[in-house]
């Protein structure tokens, strides 16, 4: 279906009223990806996600997966909430350039890392479920083209198909693909989410970025367990984001004190990207930060029942790893807690981890039974 030449730019303007950080178009033509798509999968590094590998190669060809597609709508939103815990400022999109307010917010992030007896949710799961948000916009989005063109045949994706979503967000300028496998945008690091429209408008595509990592390896060293085993190649099975979040069963013994403090993903090797002194908040109240997500202590967090994790994550992603995995997590980041016996721990808070974890050793789970043994055993 044809288009006049003036309808992406008025996309682009629709977009950005409803909230998009910037919107791209790519053409369907994947097939570059094809044979690195191929490798990854035929090394494991998907994991236990047997629907990466399900799909074949129509993760690559968008008009196998909806027949009729000739573009590809990209959109990219800004994700660091609006204020962070402790008040310290984040860096918006006014464009403020100081060296404060480019750090505060990583500087936040990392003193949490260093506080052991504090729950570390990544930070785009401290608001609303990012896929509620950007798939509703989009549809918004939809209808707004729809107005302006008539009636047309498109369907609406945010990390829920088989769609190489970095690959799509590269080719239409949305940015580079970074090497720990992100996207990053040069004046707004990687702190975003992706989303796309598949559609069968003929749209001209926006033109791809230069890439801007260099011969930057900070990502690589900064990753706690090694999982970005080369530049542009992550290893799922060892990644804290897939661990904590994807993988159903025993997190590996030998993995489990690498993941620190972190309960729900990983941030550090965004936190270290020189390009995220540019990250910009959200505009969005659905990503502000909630006060039960943010700061809390391990114990008052394992000791959250199934219908209190229900309540407390409504609307949120971490709703769907469920509340076994949840205490999970929890447990290894006691156990690694009762190891560091640092001075941030003193000895009352290591009796209260003791006694959370003892109250938990007869849950019905074999799987938390399993890692609350563990973690009681790293307490000496």
């Amino acid at each position: 279906m044809g288009c006049d030449s003036q309808i992406v730019p008025r996309i682009q303007t629709w977009g950005r009223e409803l909230g998009f950080s910037q919107i791209g178009v790519a053409g369907v033509d994947l097939s570059a990806s094809e044979s690195g798509l191929v490798q990854w999968l035929a090394q494991g590094f998907h994991g236990t996600m047997d629907y990466m590998a399900a799909h074949g190669l129509k993760r690559a060809r968008p008009a196998e997966l909806v027949p009729g597609t000739v573009s590809v709508i990209t959109a990219r939103m800004d994700y660091l909430p609006r204020a962070e815990a402790g008040g310290l400022s984040v860096q918006g999109n006014e464009g403020k350039d100081g060296a404060e307010g480019d750090q505060d917010w990583r500087t936040v992030e990392w003193a949490r890392l260093a506080r052991p007896q504090e729950g570390v949710v990544s930070l785009y799961a401290r608001g609303r479920d990012y896929h509620k948000v950007l798939r509703a916009r989009l549809q918004k989005l939809c209808d707004r083209i729809a107005a302006a063109v008539g009636p047309f045949g498109h369907r609406v994706f945010t990390d829920s198909a088989p769609v190489l979503e970095a690959a799509l967000a590269e080719r239409s300028g949305l940015g580079w693909r970074g090497k720990h496998t992100l996207v990053i945008d040069r004046a707004a690091g990687s702190m975003f989410f992706l989303g796309e429209i598949y559609t069968d408008l003929a749209l001209e595509p926006t033109q791809p970025v230069p890439e801007h990592c260099g011969s930057c390896s900070a990502c690589l060293s900064a990753c706690p367990t090694g999982a970005i085993v080369a530049p542009y190649r992550l290893d799922a099975r060892r990644c804290i984001s897939y661990l904590t979040i994807e993988h159903p069963g025993a997190i590996p013994i030998e993995l489990r004190p690498l993941l620190g403090n972190r309960i729900y993903g990983c941030d550090d090797c965004q936190l270290v990207c020189p390009w995220n002194k540019f990250a910009r908040r959200s505009n969005l109240p659905d990503f502000d930060a909630r006060a039960e997500l943010t700061g809390q202590r391990l114990v008052s967090l394992f000791a959250w029942d199934e219908a209190t994790f229900l309540r407390r994550t409504e609307g949120s992603p971490i709703r769907r790893i469920g509340h076994e995995r949840w205490l999970r997590n929890i447990a290894v980041a006691l156990g690694n807690a009762l190891r560091s016996r640092t001075d941030a721990l003193p000895g009352e808070e290591q009796a209260a981890m003791r006694a959370a974890l003892q109250a938990r050793s007869g849950h019905a789970s074999p799987l938390v039974r399993e890692h609350v043994v563990w973690a009681l055993a790293q307490g000496g």
